[in-house]
């Protein structure tokens, strides 16, 4: 083989390892997968939230957070804790309205694309609470077999609360199977066990040609992991352009069935989708009211229909019964309509011949709290199915040249890592980008979080004069600097679009595809005085003076850094806190005397980024909890500089007079990324960044095809996540 991508994933942490949460010795303390069971329909208990010890449905409900994770035995925070508690809290409170849930943790780690709106949702929306706390120890009442936790609340209060159920949220891990796998192949693993891959190639391993990906190179959730998958398969590409299809095999199906002379046969197959439709509507109801429109000849129900053992009976129905349309009511067909078209195709059937309802979208997740107008509106999405697929005739594809070259927007760090992937794979590219030179955000980047681990060659500005020295050297890639797309039509495989550069030339560029890599800008916002005084400057400012004014930052004794502003109150713009965090120990690190302190609403160092915390914590910088309804204070009169903060864990006001305030301002979209996507016909977001496909099966795609995205323009990253991201752009 030309390349091995290893994908082995973790296990979960072993909760009786930690003796104090009581797993194993007290029936009502369950893991969280274990709770993900029995919240699904095809779960011990159809999907019924019943305790273990006397099969009674809880009332109360407590989730313990970072079980295996940041601990004295995982200096590393698990990243998917927080929000699969939080799903599991909501799809509860979906069926149970009158559940009582507590979350206690340490601190919220919501960081990811549309994370805190998700959380917001649990909170205001659910009812759900959430308390900062780290429960030390849970004892069981034996005569009822409830929970005792006891845990202090903001004021410092020891409470004592009974609970019928308690959940601990376990982290991720990596098992000894693996460990033995890693070295076995003689890659580079740290002491949990985790792949070590190198910043310059964020997927490959210490052995080249061998790749990385999903948890086992850090704990990640499933739509950074799908990401990583591409990108691992662009760079594996990469080293086997030379030998691309020459190992192709054909899909093969059979001759299709001609049906234009004979009756139509039409088979409908309802989907459960577990309690995504099943938990809203009566599907019994709508197979069996299917099974008597005009044309109909056998219904049926499926628990999953996307499921492979579905998938097949679906071919095996159409055989049987000689069908020869077919309806499937289950979800949306952006995504799963391919699928069941090709499960006809195996029969014989023309795969335009099938019809989907989309009995999921527009049925139990719109009429949730009405399963009878839900059930109704699914008879009715499944006749007019029906109907229409009596009308269908097949189709036939006609195949149309490619061409094969692509055009990227946005000379970045992802811009450039996508355009020199798919150079690599033997493609000609065309680099377009608006200002006078190639680099982006990557120019202002000065230091890496990991820079205590680094080589002179994975620095943040080493990965710079690597990118651009290879990306002006390659064959492949022709660069557009100053210039900017003015126009573009077409479609996936045939587009054509007009570059204008600043002299107003125009060059007109066909390609086959397009990514789009177009960056982010730090905010620049007038919250907290910004703008008015000197002193007060922003992360990236700070930054630059780290690098430019090393004396001035020496003679600085007090310096306060704020979190979550502007924008960032309604999103988490992912990177603010692991930037702070960064600058700050840096600073430190020349001048060991000054005070810094960090005002935050959590502290979002997710997967390795806790080392980073720890880090920051032992270097004594200082850490204030702030609640988002009383933020801090900023006063510049009379030449001081004032903060106030009212701290949560001392219960009364702080003052700082800092000689330096600095803004962790969000990343925030470019100026003109409305007038790229409306360029483009591409969707954006609430916060106006670009808009996958589907989270987490298409996390770099458009719904516009062939369109693909990259790096800060579809959400705030860090340089290893954009890079691995692009990678997963030139992929698709």
């Amino acid at each position: 083989v030309g390349a091995v991508i290893l994908a082995p994933g973790f296990q979960a942490y072993h909760a009786e390892l930690s003796e104090e949460f009581g797993f194993g010795h007290y029936a009502n303390v369950i893991t969280s997968l274990q709770y993900e069971r029995l919240l699904s329909a095809s779960g011990p208990t159809q999907g019924h939230i019943l305790r273990p010890s006397d099969g009674i449905a809880p009332k109360r409900i407590a989730f313990l957070q970072c079980i295996g994770s940041r601990d004295q035995s995982h200096d590393y925070c698990s990243s998917v804790c927080c929000m699969y508690a939080t799903k599991e809290a909501i799809m509860t409170k979906e069926h149970h309205p009158d559940m009582d849930i507590h979350v206690f943790m340490m601190d919220l780690r919501a960081f990811s694309k549309g994370y805190w709106a998700y959380f917001d949702r649990a909170r205001d929306r659910y009812g759900v609470q959430y308390h900062h706390c780290r429960v030390s120890a849970v004892r069981e009442d034996p005569l009822t077999g409830n929970l005792l936790l006891h845990h202090f609340d903001e004021t410092g209060t020891c409470l004592e609360a009974d609970f019928d159920l308690v959940v601990l949220s376990v982290g991720m891990e990596i098992s000894e199977s693996v460990r033995d796998l890693g070295a076995r192949l003689g890659v580079g693993l740290d002491d949990f066990g985790f792949c070590h891959t190198v910043g310059f190639d964020p997927v490959e391993t210490s052995r080249a040609g061998i790749y990385a990906v999903g948890p086992f190179r850090e704990p990640k959730d499933i739509p950074e992991s799908v990401v990583e998958a591409s990108g691992a398969a662009a760079s594996a590409a990469g080293h086997l352009a030379d030998a691309r299809f020459s190992l192709t095999k054909v899909r093969e199906f059979p001759d299709e069935i001609d049906v234009s002379d004979l009756p139509v046969r039409t088979g409908v197959f309802v989907c459960h989708c577990g309690s995504n439709i099943g938990g809203y509507l009566d599907v019994p109801e709508v197979a069996s009211y299917a099974s008597t429109l005009p044309g109909v000849v056998h219904a049926e129900q499926l628990l999953y229909a996307c499921s492979q053992d579905a998938i097949e009976r679906v071919t095996t129905q159409v055989k049987e019964h000689n069908l020869n349309r077919v309806v499937v009511a289950s979800c949306t067909p952006l995504t799963h309509q391919p699928l069941f078209q090709d499960s006809i195709r195996a029969a014989g059937l023309n795969p335009y011949l099938f019809e989907m309802a989309n009995i999921r979208n527009q049925c139990s997740w719109v009429h949730s709290h009405d399963q009878d107008v839900a059930t109704r509106k699914a008879k009715d999405l499944v006749r007019m199915a029906v109907a229409r697929a009596a009308e269908l005739e097949p189709q036939q594809t006609v195949e149309v040249p490619v061409v094969q070259q692509a055009l990227v927007l946005g000379g970045g760090a992802a811009g450039m890592t996508a355009a020199l992937n798919l150079a690599d794979q033997g493609f000609d590219v065309h680099l377009v980008e608006k200002q006078p030179e190639l680099g982006g955000n990557l120019r202002w980047v000065n230091f890496s979080w990991l820079d205590q681990d680094l080589d002179d060659l994975n620095h943040p500005q080493q990965i710079l004069k690597s990118l651009l020295s290879r990306t002006g050297e390659h064959p492949n890639i022709t660069i557009h600097l100053s210039s900017q797309v003015v126009s573009t039509d077409g479609f996936v495989g045939n587009f054509t679009s007009i570059l204008e550069n600043a002299q107003g030339i125009r060059k007109e560029i066909p390609h086959g595809a397009t990514i789009l890599a177009t960056g982010g800008q730090e905010y620049r916002g007038s919250e907290y005085g910004y703008g008015t005084d000197e002193r007060i400057v922003t992360q990236q400012q700070f930054e630059q003076m780290l690098v430019d004014s090393p004396e001035k930052i020496r003679e600085l004794d007090s310096v306060v850094m704020i979190q979550c502003i502007g924008p960032a109150e309604q999103y988490c713009s992912r990177i603010c806190c692991t930037v702070a965090l960064k600058n700050a120990i840096t600073l430190k690190q020349d001048n060991p005397a000054v005070e810094v302190a960090v005002l935050h609403r959590d502290i979002r160092t997710y997967g390795f980024k806790e080392r980073l915390y720890t880090r920051a914590r032992e270097q004594g910088i200082l850490f204030l909890r702030y609640e988002e309804s009383a933020p801090p204070e900023v006063e510049a009169a009379e030449g001081e500089l004032t903060v106030k903060l009212a701290d949560l864990v001392l219960g009364k006001d702080v003052r700082f007079s800092p000689d330096l305030l600095v803004l962790s301002m969000p990343v925030i979209p470019m100026s003109d990324a409305g007038k790229v996507a409306s360029l483009f016909k591409v969707p954006v977001d609430d916060n106006g960044f670009f808009l996958e496909a589907h989270v987490k099966l298409r996390p770099v795609d458009f719904t516009t095809d062939g369109v693909f995205m990259a790096g800060m323009a579809h959400y705030p990253k860090l340089l290893d996540e954009a890079m691995v991201q692009a990678k997963a752009a030139a992929s698709r």
